[in-house]
């Protein structure tokens, strides 16, 4: 049975924050490239929507993968972000994970829609798409970082 309503529904997305901790001892972060608007050319953490047949879970560790190759990362749910205009396409509410990775599986390759797969220090971010530096703020302070 298919089911219609009058009322808009929001967006969902996911996002991935994931961490390496290098052999110099420096965290640092997996951001991709966008290559495509919004934000096209800009960094932001790897995600996207959420398919109809995948938790939120799944979805994040799918998104993980298809942008950068990475698999392994064990995620945990982060938070929610619901900022109203925090994407121009649409109204959207974003469900970001975290997770750690070694040196060891760490190699990334960008793919599906990044142009790039990069591990940048925490203390030398590019601009971000979106809401992500909020992100990475809320997640530094909660997983002390």
């Amino acid at each position: 049975m298919e089911y219609t309503y009058k009322y808009p529904r929001m967006l969902v997305t996911v996002d991935a924050l994931v961490l390496l901790k290098d052999n110099s001892n420096e965290h640092k972060i997996l951001l991709i490239q966008r290559k495509n608007e919004p934000f096209q050319g800009f960094y932001a953490l790897p995600g996207g929507f959420v398919e109809m047949n995948e938790t939120l879970k799944d979805a994040a560790t799918r998104e993980l993968f298809e942008e950068t190759g990475l698999a392994g990362v064990e995620l945990t749910q982060l938070s929610a972000f619901d900022s109203i205009h925090r994407d121009p396409r649409d109204r959207n509410i974003c469900i970001a994970f975290y997770g750690f990775t070694t040196p060891k599986n760490s190699a990334i390759e960008g793919g599906d829609d990044a142009e790039n797969a990069e591990w940048f220090s925490l203390n030398k971010l590019p601009p971000l798409a979106f809401d992500h530096t909020d992100i990475i703020q809320l997640a530094r302070g909660k997983l002390d970082f």
